[in-house]
């Protein structure tokens, strides 16, 4: 007999699923709008922030519902509490993608220099991560959302290497500050997207593996010992 409460844990996942497309979508077309210098895409980026906002709040709505009129079970708790942080961090990728296009505008015209940063290995990172943590979502995948956790670091690496390099571009050419304070800006943005995806990666770990993996997942995904001693 099917308990009342799976019926809203499935109106849950069905909300979350939901958010995530329009987010994805977001991201996505903030990027094609540098790519195809584009800026009619912003639009839709805009409008698609409407009803991410909307989901935030649904979201929020029903897991508190649940939480009201029900007694969770462990694994029923553990993803109840985790829809709430990875509705946020959600919501936060919707408005990182908004920062995108406002900053996209003040580029105008691709530069011919910006094929040698990493602007394009980035945002193709950091789109797979944003799936990828969707994905493991999905399918209650941790060892997908373990490969989210792992890529962090090179998305944060190649944010390094793009800082230095757009500094010196800017040196090199005062012509080109405007541009190069711009992608300065997106490639932060890009890399605080590949944080959001980590974020819900360790959520689903939580979800999953009953295991909180937050600010210390190397000693647990990359170690064999599993004691827990506090240090």
């Amino acid at each position: 007999m099917e308990r009342q409460v799976d019926q809203q844990l499935e109106k849950l996942k069905t909300r979350i699923l939901k958010m995530c497309s329009l987010v994805d979508e977001q991201v996505d077309l903030s990027i094609r709008s540098i790519d195809e210098e584009n800026p009619a895409l912003a639009e839709i980026v805009l409008e698609k922030e409407k009803k991410v906002d909307k989901y935030d709040l649904k979201i929020d709505k029903i897991c508190q519902k649940i939480f009201a009129l029900n007694q969770p079970v462990a694994m029923d708790l553990r993803l109840i509490m985790s829809a709430l942080t990875i509705n946020t961090n959600l919501e936060r990728m919707g408005d990182i993608a908004v920062n995108i296009i406002e900053n996209a505008k003040l580029i105008g015209k691709k530069p011919e220099w910006i094929n040698k940063t990493h602007f394009a290995k980035m945002a193709k990172i950091a789109r797979e991560m944003i799936r990828n943590s969707i994905d493991s979502f999905i399918q209650d995948d941790a060892m997908l959302a373990k490969k989210v956790i792992e890529t962090d670091k090179v998305l944060d690496n190649l944010n390094k290497e793009n800082h230095d390099m757009l500094i010196e571009i800017m040196k090199q050419n005062s012509d080109d500050i405007q541009a190069a304070v711009a992608l300065l800006v997106i490639s932060r943005q890009l890399e605080r997207l590949g944080d959001h995806a980590t974020n819900i990666s360790e959520d689903v770990y939580f979800i999953v593996e009953a295991r909180m993996v937050k600010h210390k997942y190397e000693k647990y995904l990359f170690s064999d010992d599993d004691n827990d001693d506090d240090e």
